[in-house]
């Protein structure tokens, strides 16, 4: 592949908070602060030793990797723009689409960007609303955000606080966003060990979510182990504000303290033990979800969405250290279970590490009904190694819609954004790329792009530190997923793209 190099593009300035809207969810817009974000959610700052930064130093030299910030991609990835942060200063996170938007997630808040003319994205809003991860999902006229910290209270001014004051709140926030300029915030739902992640089931006049957490990501006495299961939460469309729990389904049964799931070290040492899901996909046109639960990867049916059955439940106590997220291919008979290693930061992209840890695994569905399996066909993993002071590892993707094919984009942190094929599930490979050089050589920080989807034609990659990136990708292989156009997506409510 022909490697082509950008300059650093020029951070733009930006503008003024302005009156708070709805329920204390402060809207801004361009300007000075009026109100500082909340940077207690943020993840830590990672240190590296004077050995690991004179390698990642040797190496750029060298011409091994990127310079710090430099742009670097195949050729047939074009970099459209990037928008740097505005006025929420935390890490970005997941994204979410709908219409001519999408909607990006962010430690302090979300904001709402035009995407009418990919090449120039526009700011709609900006909500400052503290509470990590922020991962978000919309759906109609709502919009969902997790909570996966402990806070002062439910309101979008709260604070950090010890998980042991009794007031502590984690867990589900409801906005309307029928004004695009101006979302409200309509309902607040709180949740058993809060909310990491979310996925959405939507229905005609209800919507599912499941919310997946697990009891190592918050200390509350009511979060411990055995906690193997997931929180069904009902959100009537046209009245939001009755949100409420109606189920807490357990997917792992068993006895003792570790439930049903991987019992992780000293049995498994290395491996994560299972005390919930990390985050699930569901593919509402097949009635499946695939979970990915830390120890464990499962196969369920959501024919019943507030009684999800487990199928099949497969572990990799060799490769696999956290099972983290799950992408089914088009014709729901394979699934890609990613594996974070070292938890989004560690440098996990070298040759100490390897082309098998901290990578994609690769499984077909074999069999029918509850009868059906999951079978593992391969690994996948960037082939650029990266430096040691880049934290990068499988991270979240989605779906190129290519009928025939299963093709997929995907974020690696630092290790920037991949687009591979897995048609061939002993055989996968990268067909494009794109990426930045390590944020620095001292390893102070930890950046690169949280989710990478394809989205009517193009591909949004949400950078932690950097900002929104839009792509475009010009190859006869993909060329056919720019007919395939969607009035909305989230990516972990996989939709039949053919239908």
């Amino acid at each position: 592949m022909t490697l082509f190099i950008e300059p650093r593009a020029r951070r733009r300035r930006l503008g003024v908070f302005a009156a708070a809207a709805g329920l204390a969810a402060a809207l801004l817009t361009a300007g000075p602060a009026a109100a500082t974000p909340d940077p207690g959610d943020a993840p830590t700052k990672r240190e590296v030793s004077k050995s690991e930064q004179a390698e990642a130093e040797k190496a750029i030299e060298s011409g091994e990797i990127p310079e710090p910030n430099e742009i670097v991609h195949s050729d047939n990835i074009e970099h459209l723009a990037n928008i740097p942060k505005g006025a929420l200063s935390g890490t970005n996170s997941d994204l979410a689409f709908q219409g001519k938007y999408a909607f990006a997630g962010n430690y302090d808040g979300f904001r709402i960007f035009d995407i009418s003319n990919p090449k120039k994205p526009r700011t709609v809003a900006q909500v400052l609303c503290p509470g990590s991860q922020n991962d978000v999902s919309v759906s109609g006229n709502l919009l969902f955000l997790s909570t996966d910290s402990s806070r002062s209270d439910s309101s979008c001014n709260s604070t950090t606080q010890p998980a042991t004051e009794k007031s502590s709140w984690e867990g589900m926030k409801v906005f309307d966003i029928s004004d695009k300029r101006n979302p409200k915030y309509v309902a607040a739902v709180e949740t058993a060990c809060g909310s990491h992640t979310h996925t959405l089931v939507p229905e005609r006049r209800n919507v599912y979510v499941y919310v997946s957490s697990y009891s190592p990501s918050a200390t509350f006495p009511d979060c411990q182990p055995p906690h193997d299961g997931i929180s069904v939460i009902k959100v009537p469309r046209n009245a939001p504000d009755k949100a409420k729990v109606v189920g807490f389904p357990v997917l792992f049964p068993g006895e003792g303290e570790d439930g049903g799931g991987n019992p992780g070290g000293p049995t498994n040492p290395g491996v994560s033990k299972t005390t919930g899901c990390h985050d699930i996909t569901v593919l509402p046109s097949k009635d499946l979800a695939a979970g990915a639960c830390m120890g464990d990867g499962i196969l369920f049916d959501i024919e019943d969405p507030e009684q999800p059955k487990v199928i099949d439940q497969v572990q990799d106590n060799v490769n696999f250290a956290f099972w983290h997220s799950a992408t089914f291919n088009q014709d729901a008979d394979k699934v890609v279970f990613t594996d974070e290693l070292g938890g989004g930061g560690a440098a996990t992209c070298n040759a100490e590490v390897g082309p098998e840890r901290g990578a994609d695994g690769i499984y077909e569905i074999k069999g029918k009904g509850d009868d059906r399996k999951l079978v593992f066909k391969s690994y996948f993993k960037i082939p650029r190694h990266q430096a040691d002071t880049e934290n990068c590892v499988a991270h979240n993707g989605s779906l190129i819609p290519v009928k025939g094919k299963d093709l997929m984009v995907q974020a690696w942190y630092q290790g920037g954004v991949s687009v591979w094929d897995f048609t061939d599930s002993s055989k996968p490979k990268e067909i494009a790329y794109f990426e930045r050089g390590p944020l620095s050589t001292d390893g102070s920080r930890t950046g690169g792009s949280w989710s990478a989807y394809y989205y009517n034609g193009h591909i949004y990659s949400n950078d932690m530190a950097k900002g929104l990136d839009v792509l475009k990708i010009d190859d006869r292989r993909t060329d056919p997923a720019k007919r395939v156009r969607m009035h909305e997506l989230n990516v972990q409510t996989q939709p039949n793209y053919f239908a």
